[in-house]
């Protein structure tokens, strides 16, 4: 009997460490659903691809030639998930046209397709982008739509269609299940445990002749140590310069740097340690790289790069709260039951703090001053965090209910309750050395391709400035 082959499109090629989060936590969730209706392991498999599997080179050319490996891709799965990528985005990209294409050569090859807790900007019925996505998600192939956030105009884009539609989770509220310590190894040979408690013998029965001998000197005992407890840390995550002007924020990268200058003068004065990191994206880094730079900032109080989920949480779980202006930061804490402050830079951000409860924890740009952040932080970590276990199922209960649909429809299987998600969610099986060689070397081509862009833009600005009469 054929395998049953999943193939599942999120951001993975990000440098943004979030989306690999993601990428891990839904791989996670699909396991635990197919667990859930009696599928076995070796009956499906789980093929992991770029959202974007439609490529530039063809968006560019729309030469055939280059769609055929998306192509064969699609036409050889038998459910096509879109797992927690922002994939209606139009405003400033161009992911929206690479959906449309997608779903449409699904509906070429009759797959179903589900969109699970995506990314959804505003519906417009004025914009052409927005209104050819709306015509695409009405194929018959779209099984269901579930979204992280704006779910007002989730509902705008099915209109007139029956597809079942939901607000759900992001995956990544169950990453500290699935980055959970792995199982230790198995137990060392009865022999070997012999040795080991021969040895632990001998080594007691010193220790006992040792505390009935008299000591040869009698001196004072020592008084309980006085070494202070260490000060709470908050990590700090940066994010990149441009992202403010790109969502028509008047918030310069001196206005940033100045921000975080005046957060770090104010936490030191309130008997805080700090720690500021990203979330991987080489332009976030490269901020940060020249916050430290230009500033009095130890070495030893930032992260410059991170390369791995791995790095991440251990960056978040260092820290006994968070003020972030990368989303993924900020539900990563989360997870993890880590206080955060969400800087407000994209409607993104207000809908996820709300949907968990603790919309006061997300600041507009109006707001983004020392005292009030900094205040704000106190009062969360005052607070703690709380979570709605019903809510923390719901990406996992529609997902579960999607492929239900599609390959056992008439199955009585109920969904997992939380208790036994948590003992069935695989945990992640670890980012291997030519795992992360692999992302090094896609983020460091980006790296470059951005420096080029950059520079070609620069010397052309220069020859045309040239060319003015004077």
């Amino acid at each position: 009997m054929p395998k049953t082959r999943v193939l599942l499109l999120t951001n993975r090629d990000s440098d943004n460490v979030g989306d690999q989060i993601i990428e891990a936590t839904v791989i996670s969730l699909l396991k635990a659903a197919f667990d859930n209706l009696d599928i076995a392991p070796g009956d499906f498999e789980i093929s992991s691809r770029a959202a974007g599997i439609v490529s530039r080179a063809y968006m560019k050319t729309r030469d055939p030639a280059l769609l055929a490996g998306a192509r064969k891709s699609i036409s050889e799965a038998d459910v096509i998930v879109f797992g927690g990528a922002p994939l209606f985005n139009y405003a400033y990209q161009s992911f929206y046209l690479r959906t449309i294409i997608t779903l449409e050569l699904a509906q070429e090859y009759g797959v179903p397709v589900l969109f699970s807790s995506i990314g959804v900007e505003p519906y417009n019925a004025d914009n052409p982008k927005s209104v050819a996505l709306k015509e695409a998600l009405a194929l018959p192939v779209v099984r269901q739509i579930t979204t992280r956030d704006d779910f007002e105009s989730l509902e705008k884009y099915v209109e007139g269609t029956d597809t079942p539609i939901a607000h759900v989770s992001d995956p990544a509220v169950v990453a500290d299940i699935v980055f959970r310590k792995r199982p230790a190894p198995p137990s060392a040979p009865p022999s070997l445990v012999r040795r080991l408690k021969r040895r632990a013998r001998r080594v007691l029965r010193k220790l006992t002749r040792a505390r009935s001998a008299p000591p040869a000197v009698s001196a004072p005992a020592a008084g309980p140590s006085l070494e202070p407890a260490a000060a709470p840390r908050v990590g700090l995550v940066v994010t990149r310069a441009g992202i403010f002007k790109d969502n028509r924020i008047d918030f310069t990268e001196a206005d940033q740097q100045r921000f975080w200058l005046d957060v770090i003068a104010l936490l030191t004065e309130r008997g805080y340690d700090y720690k500021l990191f990203t979330t991987g994206h080489f332009t976030d880094e490269v901020f940060l790289d020249n916050l430290v730079r230009t500033s009095d900032i130890p070495l030893s109080k930032a992260a410059l790069t991170v390369n791995s989920p791995e790095e991440l949480i251990a960056e978040l779980s260092a820290c006994d709260g968070v003020i972030a202006y990368r989303l993924h930061a900020s539900i990563t804490a989360f997870a993890y039951a880590i206080p955060s402050i969400g800087l407000s830079w994209n409607f993104k951000v207000p809908y996820f703090y709300e949907s968990v409860g603790h919309g006061d924890r997300a600041l507009d740009h109006t707001r983004w001053n020392a005292p009030e952040v900094v205040d704000a932080l106190e009062k969360a970590m005052t607070e703690g965090v709380t979570k709605d276990e019903a809510f923390l199922m719901s990406v996992y209960e529609t997902l579960f209910s999607g492929l239900k649909g599609i390959f056992a429809p008439t199955s009585e299987r109920e969904s997992y309750s939380y208790a036994e998600l948590h003992h069935k969610l695989p945990p992640y099986s670890g980012t291997t050395l030519a795992l992360y060689r692999e992302k090094m070397r896609r983020k460091l081509r980006r790296t470059y391709e951005e420096y080029h862009k950059h520079a070609t833009f620069h010397l052309e600005a220069e020859a045309a400035k040239a060319k003015l009469p004077s």
